[in-house]
C-alpha cells in the first residue's frame, strides 16, 4: 500500500463531499468537481478528515490497487484544493510586438507568424491578461489549468538563440552561442 495514501485528507472549511458507490462529488466556493475512483477503493469520512481505504477481499489485483490507492489520494486531494483555493499558472510572452488578448471567451495571440493564432479557452478556464505579456490561467481542476497552459506554450516555446517566445513565469532558458560567421583569416601566406 502507498505511504502517502496512509495520510487523512484535510477537509477544507466550506467544502461538501458526497459519494455515491465509485463516484465522488465535491463542492466548493470555487466551483465543483466530481471524479470516479478505480473499484477496490472506497472513501471514509471521519470529523474534518477523509481516507482513501482499500476494500477488504476486493476482486482487484493487489498490484494495480496499489498502485491506483495513492493516485486516488493524491486527486481527491488535489480536487479538494481546487474548490476551495483553486489553481494558477502564468506564462511570460517575450518578444518584440508579441503580444496576447482577449475577446469573446478566446485568446489571441500575436507571437510572430503570418496570422494570429486564435485559441478556444475550454469551460472552467479563466485567463487574465497583464500588460499583453503576462498571462495567469486560473480553474479548480489542476489538470486542466496545467494542459491549458501547455498548450498555450507549445504554439511558441522559447526560442534558445534569442529567448523570444512563450515561457513559464520563472522559467530559466538556457541561450546558445550563435555561429561566428567568417573570422577573415585566409589561412594561406
Amino acid at each position: 500500500m502507498a505511504r502517502i495514501a496512509k495520510k487523512p485528507i484535510e477537509i477544507p472549511q466550506g467544502v461538501k463531499i458526497k459519494t455515491d458507490g465509485a463516484k465522488v462529488m465535491v463542492e466548493g466556493p470555487k466551483g465543483s468537481l466530481n471524479h470516479e475512483i478505480m473499484p477496490g477503493l472506497k472513501l471514509d469520512i471521519k470529523e474534518k478528515a477523509l481516507y482513501v481505504m482499500p476494500i477488504e477481499n476486493a476482486d482487484v489485483e493487489t498490484k494495480a490497487l496499489n498502485a491506483s490507492h495513492g493516485l486516488t489520494h493524491a486527486l481527491i486531494k488535489n480536487m479538494l484544493k481546487g474548490v476551495s483555493a483553486g489553481f494558477e499558472k502564468k506564462l511570460e510572452i517575450q518578444g518584440v510586438g508579441y503580444r496576447a488578448a482577449l475577446d469573446k471567451g478566446k485568446l489571441t495571440m500575436s507571437l510572430g507568424f503570418s496570422h494570429p493564432v486564435v485559441m478556444e479557452l475550454p469551460k472552467g478556464i479563466t485567463v487574465d491578461i497583464e500588460k499583453q505579456t503576462l498571462l495567469t490561467i486560473k480553474g479548480v481542476d489542476k489538470y486542466l489549468v496545467g494542459e491549458m497552459a501547455a498548450k498555450i506554450r507549445r504554439v511558441k516555446p522559447p526560442e534558445v538563440y534569442k529567448g523570444t517566445g512563450i515561457r513559464y513565469s520563472g522559467e530559466y532558458v538556457r541561450k546558445k552561442v550563435g555561429k561566428t560567421g567568417a573570422t577573415g583569416k585566409t589561412g594561406a601566406k
